[in-house]
């Protein structure tokens, strides 16, 4: 069972969480990963805790099954290794302020003249164009300005940012269809592509319905809490021993719910169609937890998806890497070290595909430089 991209080369100057989500994606998919890294101190995450015999986790997450090697790009040494390099590549990753790669001689422009074939992917805080392109960013940067963080968090609360760093997750995995897309139209025109990706554009792009409430009725939505602004009952719950959430999306589940609870509502008018839920929410919830707090999450969990109603418990990360289906998707991988036993955990390729292996390990995350012999023999033929 081969991979998909098997035999593909991608030269990866990415730093940090969004270049290095989308390189990872592209390893776990069987390219080969290069990552061309600073001399001695690398990649900024390798100094991010928590460690584990002095290897950072965070760095081992996201660099698993890459090759390191150190290469100063003002070196003319180091130059001409990155060259050889490019000239085995099918794909170059960068997350670099823009101006930076046409500053060090490596633009678009040019490597586009140099070598048509090559796809050019860049990811940074606010694209190539539009007035803000060279300022800097962040992940908290990216959710605060791009509205994910005004409609996170309790009603007439703060606004919060997003606990995982989707400002760099979301552009890493748009980053990742980009490449592949370009790879696509290059298997038909025989030229490569840029591909520019912002992290700003990346969470505008997520926000489906809040983009349609602020032009359908000119007014902002905020923060909801657990609930979903535009279904209902679709948002957490009480039991007896703590909350769980109830997803009852349209409804015939809303009837189902009511047979499932023996709530006598179904065809009150206040709860008859979803915009009158949506309307009475904090009114249905009332009565929906009436019922609930009787008993524990795990006996309604049961209940309801006996009946076809999704529900399920709100689970720590600890609880979902131990989560039955989770494991039998294999979506706990380990990370190996360079003795090949377990040294990390990380979280599984969630592409699933037939015919494709689907490990149950990863390659070790490099060293830093650590392959500079093993990429120089290949470079070499040998």
């Amino acid at each position: 069972m081969s991979l998909p991209l098997a035999g593909l080369v991608v030269l990866d100057l990415t730093h940090v969480l969004a270049g290095p989500f989308a390189s990872m994606t592209l390893a776990d998919l069987g390219a080969r990963v290069i990552k061309v890294e600073r001399p001695g101190t690398g990649d900024d995450t390798r100094g991010f805790p928590p460690f584990k015999h002095g290897r950072s986790a965070y760095f081992a997450a996201i660099n698993h099954g890459k090759a390191s090697i150190a290469l100063d790009l003002k070196a003319d040494a180091d130059r001409a290794t990155f060259e050889r390099l490019l000239d085995r590549s099918d794909v170059i990753l960068e997350s670099y302020r823009p101006g930076v790669m046409e500053r060090l001689g490596y633009g678009w422009e040019v490597l586009h003249a140099r070598d048509p074939k090559l796809i050019y992917g860049a990811v940074s805080g606010f694209g190539h164009t539009g007035p803000d392109a060279r300022r800097p960013s962040y992940d908290m940067v990216a959710q605060a300005r791009g509205g994910v963080m005004s409609i996170t968090g309790e009603p007439g609360g703060e606004p919060m940012r997003v606990g995982a760093s989707i400002g760099d997750i979301a552009a890493g995995m748009y980053l990742t269809q980009g490449v592949l897309a370009a790879l696509v139209d290059r298997a038909r025109t025989g030229i490569g592509r840029k591909i520019d990706i912002s992290m700003l554009d990346s969470q505008f792009a997520l926000l489906e319905h809040a983009v349609a409430v602020a032009s359908a009725i000119g007014k902002p939505p905020s923060g909801t809490g657990g609930r979903h602004p535009s279904i209902a009952p679709h948002e957490t719950f009480n039991a007896s021993d703590g909350l769980f959430v109830i997803a009852a999306g349209n409804d015939t589940l809303f009837e189902k719910l009511c047979v499932a609870l023996s709530l006598p509502i179904a065809d009150d008018e206040r709860f008859a169609t979803n915009a009158a839920r949506c309307g009475n929410a904090r009114l249905l919830k009332r009565l929906i937890e009436a019922v609930t707090l009787d008993a524990t999450r795990a006996h309604w969990i049961a209940k309801l998806t006996a009946a076809g109603i999704p529900a399920g418990p709100i689970q720590s990360v600890d609880e979902v890497m131990k989560d039955p289906q989770i494991v039998a998707r294999n979506m706990v991988v380990d990370v190996l070290d360079r003795n090949g036993r377990q040294a990390f955990k990380a979280a599984g390729n969630p592409i699933k595909m037939s015919d494709a292996e689907d490990r149950t390990a990863r390659a070790p995350a490099p060293d830093l430089d650590g392959n500079r012999g093993e990429i120089l023999r290949w470079l070499d033929g040998s």
